[in-house]
């Protein structure tokens, strides 16, 4: 089960998107969130569905691993789905019982809410995928960059997120790790009761929380030892490098983002 969650794993390759600067992903990333928002009809949502499609395809990772990250996702999206279709109140009914009521607005609501949460994770797994969790550490510090006339800790953040990234398979497969040991032991986690379920993780998050205090502990004595000194003091072996294929990336997502806008006024 914990194998399929993509959250900051990544996938080496030399893909046209492997090669663009970890700021233009994570730029375009957050862009395309509120740009989807933005689309309110089918005209849209295809437009929307055919550029993520096609980023996905020159990844050259595969539809079938951005659709096997959604799977994670998919009772948090079935569960939004039902709300919008059973609790909508407005528009015409097409079916009602009781205090439950299904209208042509909710349907419509419930399928706009799909689509969005499927483009959204699977547009967001392109970063993860393509990008070491190092190199989207250094875009946001660089990109937070402004922040530091404020007074906000900016490498301090930028450290807590790489080691956050860094850690999250690992302790993502440690988690699998236990889960297959507990079964040999005969633990059924898929079993029985919500309750029951429920009490059947508990071995699973006592042995996942000790080692996670542990790797703390060892990183922090780790980078003590080696005296490490971040904030402006610090240089870095990775250096960002812009060149004419994010601007081009920048270009097209332009183009991507006036093509909704135009959609919606027409």
């Amino acid at each position: 089960m914990f194998n399929q969650i993509l959250i900051g794993r990544y996938m080496p390759g030399d893909s046209w998107i492997h090669r663009l600067d970890a700021r233009t992903k994570l730029i375009i990333s957050v862009l395309f969130i509120f740009a989807i928002f933005s689309a309110n009809n089918v005209a849209a949502y295809g437009i929307a569905a055919l550029f993520t499609f096609g980023v996905i395809l020159l990844t050259s990772l595969g539809l079938g691993v951005f659709i096997r990250g959604v799977r994670p996702m998919l009772f948090l999206m079935l569960f939004t789905v039902a709300l919008q279709i059973f609790f909508t109140p407005m528009g015409q009914t097409i079916w009602a019982w009781h205090f439950i009521k299904i209208t042509d607005l909710g349907v419509y609501n419930a399928a706009a809410v799909f689509i969005r949460f499927m483009l959204i994770i699977m547009f967001s797994t392109v970063l993860t995928l393509t990008t070491p969790p190092l190199e989207v550490a250094d875009a946001m510090e660089a990109i937070m960059q402004p922040l530091k006339k404020i007074g906000v800790p900016v490498a301090e953040l930028a450290l807590m997120l790489s080691i956050a990234l860094r850690f999250v398979p690992t302790l993502l497969d440690e988690a699998e790790s236990i889960m297959n040991a507990q079964r040999a032991r005969g633990v059924e986690f898929n079993e029985g009761s919500l309750i029951k379920r429920i009490k059947a993780y508990v071995p699973l998050l006592i042995p996942l929380f000790i080692n996670a205090i542990k790797r703390a502990i060892e990183l922090g004595d780790a980078m003590e030892a080696r005296g490490y000194r971040g904030g402006d003091h610090r240089t870095k072996y990775r250096q960002l490098v812009w060149t004419r294929r994010d601007g081009i990336a920048f270009i097209t997502f332009a183009v991507f983002t006036l093509a909704l806008i135009l959609t919606r006024i027409i």
